[in-house]
Parts: C-alpha cells; structure tokens; sequence
C-alpha cells in the first residue's frame, strides 16, 4: 500500500477486457462513467473527482459502479482504517496519567474548598476553588487532544481529528496558564488574609495597593483572551490539507505558522509576565521585609516558594515550545506526521508537570480555614500565657457537673436553668422537687375552694368593710375599701367576676351591693357621722362603733363557714 505520504502522483487507468473498461483490484469499472464523473486515479491507491475520495485497494475496494457515478460498498478516503500508531499509543498513555490526577485534583478541591469559618466578603470561598476548576479543565482538554490522535493515526487521509487535536491542545495551554496565575494571585490572597487576621484594620482597602490587586486580574485575563481570539477564530481547514507533500508546503504548513499563531505565543508571554509581578507585588506587602538593596535582591528570590518556582519555569517552557510551534511547523503538534518527542515534551508534559506539583501541594498544605483556627489558638495561647492565664483541662467541667450533655437543644438548656434558678447547680433531686411542689400548686387550684372576694392580705389589713344604709346586714356586699393601687384594685375586681361566672348562685351581688362596690372607687358618701368625725368629734362611742361593723370576712374565705359543695360538673 505505500506509505499516505509518498509523492501523490496522478496515475492512467488500467486497461481492462475492453475499451470502456478498467481492472481495479480484480474488480472490473466502467471507464465511460469514470471519465464522465471525472474521477482520478492516485498512486497512494485513492479514487478521487474533488468532491468525494474513495479507496481503490483491497479489502476496500467498490464492488459496483452505476453509470450515475454511484459505488456500492465504497469505502471514503477519511476513514480509520490503519492500526493505531505511536502517536496515538503515547497519547493514550499521557491521557491515562490525566486521568489520575483529575481524581486528585477533585480530592483537593473538596478539601481545600470546603468551609470552616464563615464566609467573608473579602476573600470570597471562590478564589481558593478557581486554581482547582482550571486544572479540571486543563485535563478535560488534554483528554479530547489526546484521543484525537488514535484517529490521527487510523485515518487513511487526515481530516477532522488533526484539527480536533490542536484546537484542544492551545486550549490545554491556555487553561494551564490560567492556573498558575489563580495558584499565585490566591497565594498572595492568603498571605493577605493570615497579616490582618490579628488585626482587621492594619491594611486598608484603599490606596495604591489595594487598586493594583483590584485591576492586575484584570489585566492578565485581557493576555489570556487575546491569545484565545486569535487562535480560535482561524481557519482550520487548511490544517487538514496534509495529503501530500505539496499540500502540507502550499497549504498546511502558512495556516499554521501565519502572524496570528505567533502573536497568540506573545500574548501568552505577556500572561506569563504579569503573574510574575503579580507574585512579586505579593511578597513585597505580606512577607517580612529586608533593609538594603542587595538583601532585598537576594530575599526577592529565597523567599519565593519552591512550588512557584517550579510552575514558571514549567509554564515558561509551555510558551516557548507554542512559540516554536508558530515558526516550525516540522516540530508543531498540528502535523500529523510530526517528531513525536518534541509534541509531547513540549507540548503536554509541562502542563501534566504543573498539575503533578498543584496535587502534592494541596495533599501537603491544610485547609486554609483549619490554618487559621489553629493560628489563633497559638495566638490566643501566646497572650494567656503573657497575661497568667491558666485554663483548666477539658476534664475539670464534666467532674464539676458543667458539662453539657450531648443532643441537647439550647431550649432545653434553657429551662433547665429557669427550673434550677435558686436552687443550685443542677440535680436529679431538684428537679423531682420542683415537679412535686408545681403538681401540689395545681392541685391545689383545682380542689380548692374559690371564693369571688378573694383579695391580697395588706388590703385585708388596711381596710375594713362598710355597711351601706337601709340594707340588710346579711346581704352587706363582701367587698374591702380599696385603698392601694389601680392595678391591685383591678386585679381583686377581676377575681371577683370570674368567681360570680363560675358559681353562680345565691351570692351573686344584688344592685345595692353592686352600688356598694361602685362606691369603693372613690372616697365614701358626706354623712353626719363622717362630718363629726372631720371636726374631731366622735358622734358614737366605741362599743356602738364597733357594733356596726360588718360581718364580712373581707376578701379572705371565712374559716368558720361552709365550704362550696361541688356535686358535679354540672354545677359549675
């Protein structure tokens, strides 16, 4: 069969039993229908008119062909029908490593993303996930570019995957880039966050500082989508033409290496330029400084983390081998029949390296909320220890019953303490006493007698009951002359009609005792007797006066009297 890319000549065809016919493969053509449709015969064993591109060799050789120019049972030129080559079996192998570290990669994420403090304004819970989203994207692109090239290999005629191949593979290198810029920017924003976490108000979030870091974001997505819109919106069909060797030098090779690939590689550049000053703008405000020129020199470059170091350096290759690829085509991934080293040393080790170092980190580095707790208990430790605080041990609350136990609600704790109030700390037996004494109270409500004139004792005290003239002393209303405050006066009054709606009965007030009652409310009515008593003269002696008293218990329940006899419930 000749390998695809052998000088592509243009062949006569063979004779066949006659003059309008012709032997291909064993399989005998109409010559007449060939010429009409003008169909060409190729030395790399293809059948081809411009428009449709058939294979003429066994076993995929057409069986038939109509005088319409239609074959049954062709087989198109753009079909996989080669074994898998080396550059597929390495990019299976290079895909199999991407999957692994996609696994970690989500580990970390969950790790490193979930939340153990709540969530602040200034450092968003999203900027320490996005250096973990872009490295999934990194390897969901190099899957794509890398299982592209089993069919860059198994097709007869390259066609759709090459292009598939490249296309993902400048977005692997964008995504890649992406993601050492979030590794450092969020570096740079825990640095900030563990320097004003003793104190919220040493920086400001003003001034030029606080600007720069607002606005560099920016700058460096401007690179990174100016690299994007001038390799994406190209055409990729000339990366298809590679079917021969004029075509690869006439079509394939100026598509490839034209101005917009190798201002895409310095665009990427520039990305790269601006995550270095944005490192350096982060060590400067939240590392410890050093006084003089050559110590700050010197620190600038040992206080950098190693992690750091090494992800520039591999991104920095990363552009390099892109830039290569815009000005030789012989090394570039969009060849199909390219050097395999170079494409994947260059092309997709670095980005499988810098995924490598970011999943070691984040299996190494704690999750920055648990960080910071424990710096401040070694904080909080610190200032105890200066201020001759000494806290118990965690045993000391269980043994001296301060211990909560667990599942309780903070509503239980809560009336816990408001039964326990007075009587100590908290025991089983003040809580059985304290149930006896509410049921006894309720009992004694219920089962008691209830009388309507109930009232407090200082009123009882304080005042006596008044007779109300020309009425009968039996039926002298059961009330006390209110002599302290509205509230008491109300509250007795209360009592009083709900006793009357209750027990109904012969108690209930008469309008002279209702009149009575009214005139407890102010002062008593002008009489002889009141006005003698005015000018200091008492109009009867004590014994008469004291005659005149009511029978009336007052407010109190009279112990000599018959208790209230409740038959049923239909008394009540």
């Amino acid at each position: 069969m000749g390998n695809v890319f052998d000088a592509r000549e243009i062949l006569a065809f063979p004779s066949g039993s006659n003059s309008s016919d012709t032997l291909l493969a064993g399989v005998h053509f109409n010559l007449t229908a060939l010429e009409h449709w003008n169909y060409t015969l190729y030395s790399n064993g293809t059948l081809s008119n411009g428009s449709r591109c058939l294979l003429t060799f066994a076993p995929y050789t057409p069986t038939l062909l109509y005088p319409n120019g239609t074959f049954i049972n062709s087989t198109s030129c753009y079909s996989p029908v080669n074994p898998i080559g080396q550059r597929a079996k390495i990019g299976i192998a290079f895909a199999v490593f991407y999957a692994v570290l996609l696994f970690f990669i989500m580990i970390n994420l969950r790790k490193h993303g979930k939340l153990h403090l709540p969530s602040e304004k200034r450092f968003r819970p999203i900027g320490r996930r996005w250096q973990w989203y872009w490295g999934i994207l990194v390897c969901v692109a190099a899957f794509v570019s890398l299982f592209m090239n089993i069919d860059v290999d198994r097709y007869y005629l390259p066609e759709l995957p090459i292009v598939l191949t490249s296309f993902f593979w400048y977005l692997l290198q964008m995504c890649t880039m992406a993601l050492v810029w979030e590794a450092v920017r969020h570096w740079g924003s825990w640095m900030e966050r563990q320097y004003i976490d003793p104190n919220p108000f040493v920086l400001s979030e003003e001034g030029s500082r606080y600007r720069f870091e607002l606005l560099i974001p920016l700058v460096f997505y401007l690179f990174l989508w100016l690299n994007f819109f001038l390799i994406v919106p190209r055409s990729w069909g000339s990366i298809e033409k590679q079917r021969s060797p004029e075509q690869i030098t006439d079509i394939a090779a100026p598509g490839a290496i034209n101005s917009r690939a190798k201002a895409a590689a310095f665009l990427l550049l520039g990305s790269w330029i601006v995550t270095v000053v944005s490192l350096r703008h982060s060590m400067q405000h939240y590392l410890p400084r050093r006084r003089g020129v050559f110590h700050s020199f010197v620190g600038m470059f040992t206080n950098i983390p190693l992690r750091f170091v090494i992800l520039l350096l591999l991104s920095l290759a990363m552009i390099a081998y892109q830039t290569l690829c815009a000005w030789e085509f012989q090394w570039s991934v969009l060849k199909v029949d390219g050097s395999r080293l170079p494409i994947f040393l260059g092309g997709y080790t670095p980005s499988l390296l810098i995924l490598l170092i970011q999943c070691l980190y984040g299996f190494i580095a704690p999750n920055e909320d648990l960080e910071l707790l424990r710096q401040r208990r070694v904080r909080g430790a610190e200032q105890d220890r200066e201020l001759g605080i000494v806290h118990k041990p965690a045993w000391w609350r269980r043994v001296h019953g301060d211990y909560i136990p667990d599942g309780e609600s903070m509503r239980d704790r809560i009336a816990r303490n408001v039964r326990e109030v007075g009587g100590g700390r908290a025991t089983a037996r003040g809580v059985q006493q304290a149930m006896a004494n509410r049921d006894a109270e309720a009992e004694n409500v219920e089962m008691g007698p209830i009388s309507r004139t109930t009232a407090a004792p200082s009123s009882i005290r304080s005042s006596s009951s008044r007779a109300v003239p020309g009425s009968d002393s039996s039926r002298t209303p059961q009330f006390e002359t209110y002599v302290g405050k509205s509230d008491r006066r109300r509250s007795e009054r209360t009592m009083a009609v709900a006793a009357s709606m209750l027990f109904p009965g012969e108690n209930a007030l008469t309008p002279e005792e209702r009149r009575a009652e009214l005139m407890q409310e102010g002062p008593p009515p002008y009489t002889d007797a009141v006005a003698s008593t005015d000018r200091g003269r008492d109009p009867q002696p004590l014994s008469q006066r004291a005659s005149t008293r009511s029978n009336s218990t007052g407010t109190l329940v009279s112990l000599s009297g018959q208790p209230q006899q409740v038959r049923s419930m239909l008394d009540i």
